[in-house]
């Protein structure tokens, strides 16, 4: 059995990919502000918030780890405050980087180790009131791919592209029969995406199934970034 860490495991992608790992016969360490639904006899589980609290010692080899937490701030650039912005980059960029840096030593003790990160099809593709989305999950696939290079061979790096994903995180966006229709026209499959899908993805970039796999972002946008 893998040791695999998820942080932000509790809700939303994070969530599905607990549950993944459960159907697989894992037993992973999550990090999360709430406990939510998780059981606790099927996760080794820990209360912190990664921004603001110190994120607990784990005395193991981590095989895998997956930053999950992230954000959809979505304004007109106009109106985009300095605060806005930093806290976009605040969690999704820097809290990856402190719970990198914590639990990269126990990356190091495993054979062999992932690590999988999020970011969003809008830092390629240009897309209306996205700017201070945009610019986090641009230092995302830059760390992503710095340390995919630093980290090499022991340890690989990836990072999975998404667009609209039906989680608690983006509710509000497709709250209404009108709203979600229009979400999924603008995508060429005509659908959104599933947390569970994107589960399956993240597992298997954690799992030695991807050993040959690192500095990737993959592109997980129902061909909205790729076809018209």
């Amino acid at each position: 059995m893998s040791n695999f860490l998820i942080i932000g495991g509790s809700s939303g992608i994070g969530f599905s990919l607990t549950q993944k790992m459960i159907s697989e016969n894992q037993k992973p360490i999550v990090i999360a502000r709430q406990q939510r639904e998780l059981n606790t006899e099927q996760v080794d589980f820990f209360t912190a918030d990664v921004l603001n609290d110190s994120l607990p010692d784990i005395n193991s080899p981590i095989n895998g780890l997956a930053y999950c937490p992230g954000s959809i701030t979505l304004k007109p650039f106009r109106s985009l405050k300095e605060e806005d912005i930093l806290s976009d980059f605040r969690i999704n960029v820097l809290g990856a980087v402190k719970a990198i840096q914590k639990y990269l030593p126990n990356l190091k003790q495993a054979q062999s180790a992932s690590i999988v990160l999020f970011s969003t099809v809008a830092v390629e593709t240009g897309m209306n009131f996205h700017s201070s989305i945009a610019i986090a999950k641009g230092g995302v696939e830059g760390l992503m791919r710095s340390l995919a290079a630093e980290l090499a061979p022991a340890i690989r790096v990836n990072c999975i592209a998404l667009s609209l994903t039906q989680t608690p995180l983006a509710s509000r966006l497709i709250d209404s029969e009108q709203k979600l229709a229009a979400s999924k026209e603008r995508h060429p499959l005509k659908t959104i995406g599933e947390a569970d899908d994107v589960a399956s993805l993240a597992y298997w970039l954690l799992s030695d199934q991807s050993k040959f796999v690192t500095g990737q972002v993959f592109k997980m946008d129902g061909g909205m970034s790729g076809i018209k």
